[in-house]
């Protein structure tokens, strides 16, 4: 069983291996292992976004290698593993690819062992094998390879000599595929070509291979240092020699992809946002949760007993209607607190705005009644206008942010609204600093707004975090709005809003975005 010790005295270590960058890719015994541990140890080549895995209040220490420095010796790293042990707690060190490929696993694995702790070495998909894929590159073909070699290629010429047998690994196998080796890319393919590949045998380099980042360059052993220098190819990236390189020609897939080369910033409540998060991924966009908003039972007496008179009269309402899914879930849980039969409110009508509004009572077992075909209050109204009779009852289970056209027009029509505050929207806390790096160095290409709050909470948010022009950092990035309230807002605050779908909903700011991204990469 995961966790458990062999003396109470000391932690545990799991080596994990993280996969090559998307972090779908990672093991579910590996992301077992981030819910689990109190101290993440972890690099540059493993996602980022696997940390939103971790428990509360588990410590992140980042020991990130770069090629121009090291963060931390690894030395140092292995000794750090066995102090976080011998204090008691339980240890992830997250490392990118598979950690026993060329990932000094081994290393300090023994020194664990040296101390008597317990480690557990958890396998990753090593890049070796899932970079080339995601270029359209099979490392082995029925036709064309049959062996692969994995080979060491982050090495002086003179120390790949000592490690590498030319003369023995250059026509062992069909596929070569060399990590860590864009800077000798010169030197190797000179080593290969020396000692018997033609050539003319096809290579690739594919750079942050799986990541929103990925670039893919081919030529030929006899071509490609000069392709590397003429496209200021830099390092992380795979290189593969071989006739399988060919394949891309036929099988490149994750590039074709609508919103590949595209990471988008969801501002949405995290509760909120898996079905954007999931459609970005499923267009080959890469998400980034900044979640602006959090939302929550509201905490002022007053509210809480207006709350609770409105829905102990629950008989008397004519209709009930939804604006949002948080107020169908908070309107439901209410219920179970204030112990309320939904059956008392067994004379109203049901009415909600928009399809997902309507989804989420339907999984209480409530078909609405009145559904508009455009997904804003004004078109529940047009939509209800022959149903609605001066007089009727009308609750209005909303937000605290919740806009004042609904109530404001029912009355005008005579109707009686009682609005109910069932939730109250907050400012998030606890925000990931590196979204400011990725927003500073280019590395956000769109930017998401579901609601009004979520833009005002967003520049409020970046003030905070010591943002002073926040229009001025946001320049360049396409600005995506569902629905014309959320984008006259941002456009009132002076953000240029450069993607409005039609159909307000997830699905279609999911294709407005790939529209717009599309006409960046083929201009």
């Amino acid at each position: 069983m995961i966790g458990l010790l062999t003396e109470k005295s000391k932690g545990k270590v799991y080596l994990v291996g993280a996969g090559p960058g998307d972090p779908k890719l990672i093991t579910v015994r590996g992301r077992e292992c981030i819910g689990l541990c109190d101290v993440i140890v972890y690099d540059r080549l493993a996602s980022p976004r696997l940390l939103r895995y971790l428990k509360p209040g588990a410590k992140k220490i980042y020991v990130g290698k770069l090629p121009d420095r090291h963060t931390m010796k690894q030395e140092d790293i292995n000794q750090l593993l066995v102090d976080l042990a011998l204090e008691g707690k339980i240890v992830t060190r997250l490392k990118g690819g598979d950690p026993t490929i060329f990932g000094r696993v081994g290393e300090e694995a023994e020194l664990l062992q040296q101390h008597g702790i317990e480690f557990d070495i958890v396998p990753g998909i090593t890049s070796a094998i899932a970079v080339p894929a995601y270029a359209g590159i099979p490392v082995t073909h029925r036709d064309l390879a049959s062996s692969l070699s994995i080979i060491t290629g982050h090495e002086s010429p003179d120390k790949l000599d000592q490690s590498i047998h030319w003369d023995k690994v250059t026509l062992a196998t069909g596929t070569l595929v060399f990590l860590m080796g864009v800077a000798k890319i010169g030197y190797i393919a000179e080593q290969l070509v020396k000692h018997g590949k033609p050539a003319s045998t096809p290579v690739a380099l594919i750079r942050w291979g799986t990541r929103v980042e990925q670039r893919t360059i081919t030529g030929t052993l006899e071509t490609i240092e000069a392709i590397v220098k003429a496209a200021k190819f830099k390092p992380p990236a795979v290189i593969v020699v071989g006739d399988v390189v060919l394949q891309r020609e036929k099988l490149q897939w994750y590039e074709n992809k609508p919103l590949f080369g595209t990471r988008v910033l969801v501002t949405r409540a995290r509760a909120q946002s898996s079905d954007l998060v999931e459609r970005i991924e499923e267009f080959g966009g890469e998400p980034c949760e900044f979640p602006v908003i959090e939302t929550r039972e509201p905490q002022n007496l007053e509210t809480l007993a207006l709350l609770q008179a409105a829905m102990a009269d629950a008989p008397s309402y004519d209709w009930i209607m939804f604006t949002s899914v948080n107020g169908v879930d908070y309107f439901f849980d209410w219920l179970k607190k204030l112990r309320i039969d939904i059956r008392q409110f067994h004379r109203a009508r049901i009415a909600a705005v928009g399809p997902k509004t309507a989804e989420a009572l339907e999984k209480h077992g409530i078909l609405v009644d009145m559904l508009p075909v455009k997904f804003q209050a004004e078109d529940l109204l047009d939509s209800l206008a022959e149903n609605l009779v001066p007089g009727q009852r009308v609750l209005l289970p909303r937000g605290d942010l919740a806009r004042e056209v609904l109530p404001r027009t029912l009355k005008d029509k005579g109707l009686q609204p009682v609005e109910i505050d069932v939730y109250e929207t907050v400012i998030a806390q606890d925000q990931d600093e590196d979204v400011l790096d990725l927003l500073r160095s280019g590395g956000i290409h769109v930017i998401t707004f579901a609601s009004s709050s979520t833009v005002t909470n967003f520049l409020e948010l970046l003030r905070r975090m010591g943002v002073e022009k926040p229009l001025d950092l946001l320049q360049g990035i396409d600005i995506a709005c569902i629905g014309p309230v959320t984008a006259r807002t941002a456009a009132d605050a002076g953000l240029n809003v450069t993607i409005q779908p039609e159909d307000a909903t997830i699905d279609g700011l999911i294709e407005a975005i790939a529209e717009s991204r599309l006409k960046h990469r083929t201009k």
